[in-house]
C-alpha cells in the first residue's frame, strides 16, 4: 500500500509538471500561428497508450515515463525529422518565424514551471501555513549518529547556530543551507564551537547514505510490549515515560541505548512517569542489550513534555504572496547552490546525483496534500532550471542559439543545429544514465 501511495504521488506530480511545461511551449506556438503536430505526455517510442487527433495536433500518452514533448513543425528537435527540414520553409513552421517569437516559444515551458512553483508556494502558505521547530527550544540538542558528522567533530547534544555566515533559527533551515556549507557553528555545553567541514563533505554524505543528519532527541515513551519480549508480563502502559535506570536520571532514548549495553542479560530498575506520578518497575535486558519494548513517537507529547517547541505561522491571503515569493527565491538559490556543488569535482557532490528513483523517494509513504504540493513546487523549479542548461536538445540549448542569432544577426545553419542536437542528445542520455545508474548503485550497495 505504501508503494501505491508513493508511486501515485510521484506519477501525478510528474504528469502535472510535464503537461504544464509542454503547454508553455504549445500556447505561444499557437498564438504565433505555428503548427504543432504532436502533444505528448511521456514518450511514444513506437507505441502510444492513447492518442487522438484534434485539428492539426495529435494528443497522446506514451508508455515511457521519462518526460514529454510537443513536436513543432519546422523545428530541429529530438525527432530529427530530416525529411521535413529538407523541404522549403512553410509560413506556419517554427523556422519561418521571427527570432523573438521562436525565443518566446522556447522559453514558454520554463516560464510556466517558474510561475507554477511560485503560485504553489503562495497557495500552500495561505492554506497550510508554516510549522517549524525553533532551534533554541531543542531541550537536548540533536542526536548525532551519522558517521560523517561524527568524524567531522559533531557530538550528540549539539545545537546548530549558524551555517557559514547564515544564522539558523529554525530546524528546516539546516536542510536549506547545508549544501555548500564550509563550516557550521554549534552550541555545545553552553559554548560556541566552529566545526570546519571537509571539501568533499557532500560526497562523504552520499557515500554514507543516511538521510537523517540531525535527529531530534526523544524521551523513551512506551508504545507497546510485544509478546516476544522478556518484559511482556510487566505492568507497562502506553504513554509511560522512562526517566531513570537504577537511580541514574536519563532524559533521552539515545542515553538508554548506551546504558542498556552495560546490562546485557541483567535485570534493571526503571523509574517511570505515569500520569504525573513516579513508579518503578523491574525490567529484563536481553542478550543484545535491548528491552524489546516499542517506543512511542508522538510529536505533540514531546512538545507537552518540553522537549522542543513548534512554531506555527498562519498567512492572510495578502501575506501569502510575500511568503510565497520568499520560498520561491530561496528554493531557486538553494538549487543553484546544489548545481554549483555538483559541477565542482572537489566536492564529490555528483555522487549524490539521482534519477527517477531519487525523486520517487522524496515523496512520503502516506498521502499528504501539503507535502505533495510543496514537493511539486520544488520539482517544478528543478525542471525549469535543468531545462535552462545550455545543452543542445534542452530548451536552454535552443535559447542559446537563438540569442546568438539575435545578437549576431546570423542564423546557425540547419546542418550545424542538427549536429548540435545529436551531441546534446548524447550528453543528455549520458546524464540520465549516470543519475539513474547512481540510484541503482546505491540500491545494490546499501
Amino acid at each position: 500500500m505504501e508503494f501505491v501511495i508513493k508511486i501515485s504521488q510521484f506519477l501525478l506530480s510528474l504528469s502535472l509538471l510535464i503537461v504544464l511545461h509542454e503547454l508553455g511551449h504549445f500556447i505561444p506556438a499557437k498564438l504565433f500561428k505555428t503548427k504543432v503536430e504532436k502533444f505528448y505526455l511521456f514518450f511514444d517510442v513506437k507505441y502510444s497508450l492513447f492518442k487522438k487527433k484534434i485539428g492539426e495536433t495529435v494528443y497522446g500518452i506514451g508508455w515511457l515515463p521519462l518526460g514529454g514533448y510537443v513536436k513543432i513543425a519546422g523545428m530541429i528537435d529530438e525527432s530529427m525529422d530530416k525529411e521535413q527540414m529538407a523541404q522549403p520553409p512553410k509560413p506556419w513552421e517554427f523556422r519561418s518565424k521571427p527570432a523573438w517569437q521562436r525565443l518566446i516559444i522556447m522559453l514558454g515551458g520554463v516560464t510556466v514551471n517558474f510561475i507554477l512553483a511560485y503560485f504553489i508556494y503562495v497557495f500552500a502558505s495561505f492554506v497550510f501555513g508554516d510549522s517549524d521547530i525553533k532551534i533554541d527550544s531543542l531541550k537536548g540538542g540533536y542526536q548525532i549518529e551519522n558517521q560523517v558528522l561524527l568524524d567531522a567533530g559533531f557530538k550528540t547534544g549539539d545545537k546548530v547556530l549558524a551555517i557559514n555566515d547564515q544564522g539558523i533559527e529554525k530546524d528546516s533551515e539546516i536542510g536549506q543551507y547545508i549544501i555548500g556549507a564550509e563550516q557550521i557553528t554549534v552550541e555545545r555545553d553552553g559554548q560556541k564551537k566552529v566545526i570546519d567541514l571537509p571539501e568533499n563533505f557532500l560526497g562523504q554524505l552520499s557515500d554514507e547514505g543516511s538521510k537523517n543528519l540531525f535527529k531530534y532527541r526523544y524521551p523513551f515513551i512506551v508504545e507497546s510490549v510485544p509478546d516476544s519480549s522478556l518484559n511482556k508480563s510487566v505492568d507497562l502502559k502506553q504513554g509511560d515515560v522512562f526517566v531513570a535506570v537504577n537511580g541514574e536520571p536519563l532524559e533521552y532514548f539515545d542515553q538508554y541505548e548506551e546504558v542498556l549495553k552495560t546490562f546485557k542479560g541483567q535485570t534493571i530498575t526503571v523509574d517511570i512517569l505515569r500520569d504525573d506520578q513516579k513508579i518503578t518497575r523491574d525490567l529484563k535486558v536481553n542478550e543484545n542489550g535491548k528491552l524489546n519494548i516499542f517506543r512511542l513517537i508522538d510529536g505533540s507529547r514531546f512538545v507537552d513534555l518540553g522537549y522542543y517547541e513548534i512554531t506555527r505561522r498562519e498567512y492572510s491571503f495578502g501575506e501569502s504572496w510575500a511568503a510565497g515569493a520568499t520560498k520561491f527565491t530561496s528554493t531557486i538559490s538553494n538549487y543553484f547552490s546544489q548545481l554549483k556543488a555538483i559541477f565542482n569535482p572537489k566536492t564529490e557532490a555528483y555522487k549524490g546525483l539521482g534519477g527517477f528513483k531519487a525523486i520517487y523517494d522524496i515523496f512520503p509513504d502516506f498521502w499528504s496534500w501539503e507535502a505533495f504540493w510543496k514537493l511539486t513546487a520544488f520539482l517544478s523549479i528543478m525542471l525549469a532550471v535543468l531545462n535552462l542548461l545550455p545543452i543542445p536538445a534542452l530548451d536552454g540549448g535552443h535559447v542559446m542559439f537563438l540569442l546568438y542569432e539575435m545578437i549576431s544577426g546570423r542564423k546557425p545553419s540547419e546542418k550545424f543545429l542538427e549536429r548540435a542536437q545529436i551531441v546534446g542528445f548524447f550528453i543528455l542520455i549520458a546524464l540520465v544514465l549516470f543519475a539513474n545508474g547512481n540510484d541503482i548503485f546505491k540500491a545494490i550497495t546499501r
